[in-house]
Formats: structure tokens, C-alpha cells, sequence
């Protein structure tokens, strides 16, 4: 990939006295799918209406296709398409004479608009009422009207809420499309399960600051291996390692020790057996990124 086509540089913003944002300092690699990911009023759409310059960083510190944004407002912005929070459609119009509206006030041909119902896969109901659609053709009707100008960047709101989950995986495949035709697709969200299907990079915040961002496989990384064992009396075994020196807690009807070696893992086995425990199973995982994403934004 090449160089970054959104970068902040220690974005911070207050709404009057309250800080939203703490020194975020965002790199999004062209041609990439990331992942904005944080809890609800984490400042994840406060940092969207920066980008689209709905709101304004007066330290000139946010950057789009290397050009400071403020400065360059009109270059920039008739380079992305977005989408943030519902789409703006006409229910008593077709699709398709929903995407023909858009096209005429962005002075585009009409045909733009046929194009745009094959990329999201609406073609089958074009001349269907908006009003019709289900959920999740709605939005990806909404990300089709940002996609009429033919961005190179695409930044979308929370895409996937709200949507059923045909609706979400509608979406998804749209997004995963949109990334191989050479398109960077900046999606918040704050669902790590979606999230982790379609992101190749990551960023997280947490009460305004971005806590952790980089590639998916580098999140997965943080999640570290723990041995996983089954036993007839969970609170009796997890005593039992404690007093022994292991670390052991109780999750979810298992207990979970931080795994070091195969030989930890026949260790542990030995002492809870011969301590008259019944050990139904006993394996290695690394923690789920759910939970990891937890462990993140509840600290």
C-alpha cells in the first residue's frame, strides 16, 4: 500500500468546555478497509464530521490525500463519498430514480446511476419503490449514492446498524467489493465481530483518545494464548491452581490460565486430577478479540 490517504496529527476538539477528543492521530493506508471501532460517544462521529469538515479542527493538523483539509475543503471533499447516519432517500422514488436525483445535482449522467445498481447489487429492483426495500437495501442504496461520483475514499457511519443479519452481510460483501476495486473504505463501528470480518486495519477509541491501531493481524496479536479447561467444579480447580502459583480465573464456565508451554498445560492437568478433579477437557485459544476489545474500552 501506498501513503496514507487520511492522516490527523494529535487531533484534539472540544464541544465548550467538554474535551471529545485527545490527541488522535489517525494513519489510514490507501486501498485499505479500516475499522474505526469504539463504544457509543466514544467521539468516533465527532472524528467523522472532521473529516468531511462538518465540523472544524482550527489547528489545521487533518490531512486527506496528503492535502490539509480546510485549506483544500473543495479538492478534498469531491474525492470522498459518505455516509453518515440514514441515508437520505426518497421513499416514494424508485432506486434508481433516487441515484438519477443525485446524479442530476452532482451534474453526472444519468447512466451513472445504472452503474452504481450493479455495484451494489440493486439492479434487480431499480425500479422498485425506496420505501419497499428492506433495511439493508436501503443502506447499501445510501452507500450507492455516495459511490455516484466515483470516490476514492468512502467514509461510512455505523453502515451496518441497526440492519438484520442479511442486511449485514449484504453490506459487508458490497464493502469487501468496494476495497478490491482499489477504493479505501474508512467504516466506524462498534461491533468488533462485523469489524473483524471485512478490516484489514484497525483503530480504537475510547473516551476521546485512540487507544490501539494498526493491521487486524496485529490486534490478534494482542490476544493472548490461555489454556482453556473443563471441570466438574470450576471454583474448586481455579483454588487449587492458585494456591499452586498458576494465574487462573473463571470465564464462562471454563477456567482460564495464561498458557506458557505444552508442559504448563500436562502440569496443570496432573495437579487438578490428582487433586480428585474430574477433567472433561483441557485445550489452547488465544482470547477471543470480543473480549479483547473489552478489555480495551472498559479500562
Amino acid at each position: 500500500m501506498s501513503s496514507p490517504i487520511i492522516e490527523t496529527h494529535e487531533l484534539s476538539y472540544f464541544f465548550g468546555n467538554q474535551q471529545v477528543l485527545d490527541k488522535v492521530s489517525l494513519n489510514v493506508p490507501s486501498g485499505s478497509i479500516y475499522g474505526f471501532l469504539g463504544p457509543n460517544g466514544a467521539g468516533k462521529t465527532t472524528t467523522i464530521k472532521i473529516l468531511l469538515n462538518l465540523l472544524r479542527s482550527e489547528a489545521k493538523n487533518v490531512f486527506v490525500f496528503g492535502q490539509e483539509l480546510s485549506g483544500n475543503r473543495i479538492s478534498v471533499l469531491s474525492r470522498i463519498g459518505s455516509l453518515v447516519e440514514q441515508p437520505a432517500i426518497y421513499g416514494h422514488l424508485s432506486g434508481r430514480e433516487n441515484l438519477i436525483v443525485r446524479a442530476s445535482l452532482l451534474r453526472l449522467k444519468s447512466h451513472k446511476a445504472d452503474e452504481v445498481l450493479e455495484l451494489t447489487g440493486l439492479s434487480s429492483a431499480a425500479y422498485k419503490k425506496a420505501s419497499q426495500y428492506s433495511l439493508g437495501m436501503k443502506q447499501r442504496l445510501g452507500i450507492g449514492l455516495a459511490l455516484l461520483s466515483d470516490p476514492q475514499l468512502l467514509i461510512l457511519d455505523e453502515p451496518t446498524n441497526g440492519l438484520d443479519p442479511n442486511g449485514i452481510i449484504e453490506v459487508r460483501k458490497l464493502l469487501t467489493n468496494l476495497a478490491q476495486q482499489g477504493k479505501t473504505v474508512f467504516v466506524s463501528s462498534h461491533l468488533l465481530s462485523e469489524v473483524e470480518k471485512t478490516a484489514s486495519h484497525v483503530g480504537i477509541i475510547n473516551k476521546g483518545t485512540l487507544i490501539f491501531q494498526g493491521t487486524l493481524q496485529e490486534l490478534q496479536h494482542l490476544s493472548n494464548e490461555q489454556v482453556l479447561v473443563e471441570v466438574d467444579d470450576n471454583v474448586r480447580a481455579a483454588n487449587i491452581l492458585l494456591k499452586n502459583g498458576h494465574s487462573a480465573d473463571i470465564i464462562e464456565k471454563q477456567v482460564i490460565v495464561p498458557y506458557l508451554s505444552k508442559d504448563q498445560m500436562a502440569a496443570i492437568n496432573t495437579l487438578l486430577v490428582s487433586a480428585g478433579c474430574s477433567v472433561s477437557a483441557i485445550s489452547k485459544s488465544k482470547k477471543d478479540l470480543e473480549h479483547l476489545f473489552l478489555s480495551l474500552t472498559q479500562s
